[in-house]
């Protein structure tokens, strides 16, 4: 009961959301292409507007919405009951011949309710390790698509965080397994690498906003301190909450989500999520021309944006090394 209604609640928001039965009717020559992805409000409006960027790489190409296309939207917000019953949805009743999925906890919905529908995945960790695709070569199946960093990236947070406060000595990673299992993954590189970087690391898994600050409060007294915040839509909806909390308790922190440094956050380094979405329009494109997912090699991401808000750092009492200053993309004055 649960699923159909919530399909029927979205539907009325969703982009090109025309009654189903008006769909079936549609001539041949109209291709039917889903998204499912994050939150349309979360990380500063990044959500919605990755989505358009990657509908405007459709139309550049030709895709134009209601002329040859239809597109279907759902926004699962990191709610698991959402997850499911949207990538259901999306699969059973709509019925697309490829779907942009975004998170990894979409993908693994998706993957769940269809092994022939093509699926071009965006903002997913480590594909090949995740058990998604085969190789990142030729994916095999029908998946491929852009991935996020490799599980390394969790060694270069710790660095940075370390390079930035020196006398740092445990840092600990802030996540939500259900909604970003893959945050244990850089974690656990983290781990690795700890020994050589001079510090402990520590995983700190969080459930609920409840949870969280009592977290960030336990974390707060213990001395030499830092906080990393993988990439995860729960964190990211919670950003203007977490990056105050930090500021308050005077904890250094790195973030995989640049929304955090519009709250004040300290630093972040990741790459740029914006990209992959517009990518992905040419996978789509060279799917619906007959192209297998399998096919297409799954693309790692080549550039990386380091951000530093020195404003933040003087309120901690933080004098910003000058290698730092100079390797950063961009200082918020």
């Amino acid at each position: 009961m649960i699923r159909r209604r919530v399909f029927i609640t979205l539907l009325g928001g969703a982009a090109a959301a025309w009654p189903l039965a008006a769909r079936a009717q549609q001539s041949e020559h109209i291709r039917r292409i889903g998204v499912l992805s994050g939150a349309a409000a979360s990380t500063g409006g990044a959500g919605q507007k990755n989505v358009t960027d990657f509908v405007r790489g459709l139309q550049k190409l030709g895709w134009i919405e209601r002329e040859n296309i239809r597109i279907e939207i759902r926004w699962s917000a990191a709610d698991p009951r959402l997850i499911e019953a949207y990538a259901s949805d999306l699969v059973g009743l709509f019925k697309p011949d490829v779907i942009l999925s975004a998170t990894t906890v979409n993908l693994t919905a998706l993957r769940r309710a269809t092994t022939s529908i093509p699926i071009v995945f965006t903002e997913v960790s480590d594909p090949v390790a995740q058990g998604f695709v085969s190789n990142l070569s030729r994916p095999g199946g029908n998946i491929t698509g852009f991935a996020n960093p490799e599980f390394s990236i969790g060694a270069k947070w710790v660095d940075l965080l370390k390079q930035m406060v020196p006398s740092i000595v445990q840092v600990a990673f802030v996540y939500n397994l259900e909604t970003s299992p893959q945050s244990a993954l850089y974690a656990g590189a983290a781990e690795a690498a700890a020994p050589l970087l001079g510090v402990q690391v520590v995983r700190a898994p969080v459930d609920s906003t409840v949870e969280l600050e009592a977290t960030l409060g336990g974390l707060a007294r213990v001395p030499n301190v830092g906080l990393i915040f993988p990439i995860g839509l729960f964190t990211s909806l919670r950003a203007k909450l977490i990056a105050e909390t930090a500021a308050r308790y005077r904890l250094p922190a790195i973030y995989a989500s640049e929304s955090f440094m519009a709250e004040g956050g300290l630093m972040y380094y990741f790459n740029d999520l914006s990209e992959p979405y517009r990518l992905a329009s040419y996978y789509v494109d060279r799917i619906l021309k007959g192209a297998k997912p399998g096919d297409l090699p799954v693309q790692l991401p080549k550039t990386f944006k380091l951000v530093i808000n020195r404003q933040t750092a003087t309120a901690l009492g933080i004098d910003v090394p000058l290698a730092l200053l100079l390797a950063a993309d961009h200082v918020m004055e």
